[in-house]
């Protein structure tokens, strides 16, 4: 259990109407940078999914997001999946949302038909390291797993999913900015790990992950994001076996989720920007 854990019940679904109103506020802002980026890309509106990057925020905190508008949500730890699951899970089934790699069978609320067409789906993405014990953890709840940076990771979650009869995305992490302090694979070895990757059981190469370089530089934030983007388009034009999905490029937070719409991101991960400062790290 990480430290903070024991000071904040993560599991805590009640907070008051005014942080209510500021997540929402925060979450209407966020979308609003998201139509304005899209449009001046000459992108599709609706084409970049708002992720909420809720590390360390509770189940209350989670569900003023999704009532205000958020569509996905990344965890970064497998033990806070752990403890708010259950309390997301109830409260999204109240609202007639699946939530996360549920089965509709197993939410209860009146509001789902027997139509999986007609069902709101929340999709649930780990966005944090996994280390390979805490693979089963996070299999009967996420729907992706970001944060695939090795061949061998791969294999040990491919196995995992397979045992349990249904695949799970995952999208390769590439460092593109070099940085010694960021995770992800490094960006000459991506595309033919994406090839092996993409042929493994279980697993679905849905797309690719990175971090904006932490500089203040335009030019070499969007350089490190075009090129995840061609990159992406390499894997995918190459027509190799398992590579048919890859689409998604997750990329931009809330310091350069514009830089990183103008070069293609479908997936920016916000924290901040909806939530505010965290507390703990």
């Amino acid at each position: 259990m990480t430290a903070y854990m024991d000071y904040k019940d993560l599991a805590n679904e009640t907070i008051d109407d005014a942080r209510a109103q500021r997540i929402a506020d925060g979450v209407h802002r966020v979308l609003d940078r998201i139509a304005r980026a899209e449009y001046e890309a000459g992108r599709d509106e609706g084409s970049v999914t708002l992720l909420a990057a809720t590390k360390t925020r509770d189940v209350g905190e989670i569900m003023a997001a999704i009532d205000a508008g958020v569509h996905m949500i990344g965890e970064n730890r497998p033990q806070e999946i752990t403890v708010k699951i259950d309390g997301l899970r109830y409260a999204c089934g109240e609202r007639g949302i699946v939530l996360g790699a549920s089965d509709v069978e197993t939410v209860e609320s009146p509001d789902l038909t027997d139509d999986p067409e007609a069902i709101d789906r929340l999709p649930v993405h780990l966005i944090g390291q996994l280390q390979s014990n805490k693979i089963n953890k996070v299999l009967p709840d996420v729907n992706t797993i970001e944060s695939v940076d090795s061949l061998e990771l791969a294999h040990k979650i491919g196995r995992r999913a397979a045992a349990r009869g249904a695949d799970v995305g995952v999208l390769l992490e590439v460092n593109e900015s070099g940085e010694a302090s960021k995770s992800g694979c490094d960006p000459d070895a991506a595309y033919d790990l994406a090839l092996e990757i993409a042929q493994i059981d279980g697993i679905a190469l849905q797309g690719f992950m990175t971090v904006g370089a932490h500089v203040d530089d335009e030019a070499a934030i969007r350089r490190g994001f075009a090129h995840l983007r061609a990159l992406r388009d390499r894997v995918r034009d190459s027509h190799a076996e398992g590579t048919a999905r890859c689409d998604d490029l997750s990329m931009g937070m809330s310091g350069d989720m514009e830089y990183a719409i103008a070069e293609g991101a479908t997936i920016v991960r916000i924290g901040t920007a909806i939530f505010g400062e965290r507390d703990f790290k």
